[in-house]
């Protein structure tokens, strides 16, 4: 028998994937008028959602999007979704859009705020190709939004910059793209921040490059200094970028990618560093931590994982 049809979470009821919906007068699908996260489930235990939670908060509150649950109160949907799709290993994203508006551009024509939880499995291995080869990049004639305007600090549903970026690395027959701040400085990748490592000391662009503040990246910063790395956050130019010894990538889905040529210029020797393989290997052995998440089972409740 196939297995059912996964759950999703809308406005305190599950529905079938098939038949999750919002209303084309919401201010999320007519303007990008929303926020969201994602987030990692390994092993049963959801990888730090507390800090997720948090930026997904600060995110609202910054484009005063009051979300109807605490941070308290959305813990249960998140937990409660990935019971009901039996899920170990899995893809979690939080969505709060502003609600149904009229056409116009106002906030507050909008009644209520939506709030959306969906689930999708991960097998563990996700993207293991990638990380033992590499990837490749250029450098995005589009620039990442100023911080005083659209700034990427915030995790909202608008993606438009990001897409035209990764539709500008395929015609390039690239896997991504590496995005600059308004000054020329390097900013990050469509969807992942950027690491560089010369002479085995490590350095990553700060959020005033205009910069999603990952918590990915933030996790692996405080990983690289536990395994003994300086490691810094500094202005970045694409030319120390193109010398380093080694670069990657960090994001929630992604993890950890190695990437080994950048503008048609080899990183490095061309194949993921001693540096990064460190990072990586550390990071897959606290990534099912509870200490490092949120454990979704109690133990007498323990599940096998969807398919």
């Amino acid at each position: 028998m196939a297995d059912k049809e996964l759950v999703v979470y809308v406005d305190g009821d599950w529905v079938v994937k098939s038949q999750a919906s919002v209303s084309v007068y919401d201010h999320g699908f007519l303007y990008g008028d929303g926020v969201f996260e994602g987030i990692r489930a390994y092993d049963g235990v959801i990888f730090r959602f507390q800090e997720h939670l948090e930026r997904l908060y600060n995110s609202a509150k910054s484009i005063k999007l009051q979300i109807p649950l605490s941070p308290e109160e959305m813990t249960r949907p998140a937990v409660d979704t990935l019971k009901r799709n039996k899920l170990n290993d899995a893809y979690i994203r939080l969505i709060i859009t502003r609600g149904v508006g009229d056409l116009g551009v106002d906030p507050r024509k909008c009644r209520t705020p939506s709030v959306m939880v969906m689930t999708e499995p991960v097998d563990p291995t996700y993207g293991s190709v990638a990380n033992q080869k590499g990837i490749t990049a250029i450098i995005s004639s589009f620039r990442r939004d100023m911080v005083d305007a659209t700034t990427h600090e915030i995790k909202s549903l608008n993606y438009l910059n990001s897409v035209l970026a990764k539709l500008e690395a395929t015609d390039a027959g690239a896997d991504d793209a590496v995005m600059l701040d308004r000054s020329g400085f390097v900013s990050e990748a469509t969807t992942t921040n950027i690491f560089i490592v010369k002479k085995d000391e490590l350095f990553t662009p700060p959020t005033s490059a205009g910069i999603l503040p990952g918590v990915t990246r933030k996790r692996v910063i405080k990983l690289a200094r536990e395994l003994g790395y300086n490691m810094y956050e500094k202005g970045l130019t694409p030319y120390e970028v193109t010398i380093a010894d080694e670069a990657f990538l960090t994001g929630t889905l992604a993890e950890i990618v190695p990437l080994v040529k950048v503008r048609g210029i080899v990183i490095g020797d061309g194949r993921p560093g001693p540096v990064t393989k460190s990072i990586m290997d550390a990071f897959v052995k606290i990534r099912s931590d509870p200490r490092d998440g949120l454990p979704i089972y109690e133990k007498t409740e323990r599940i096998v994982s969807r398919k």
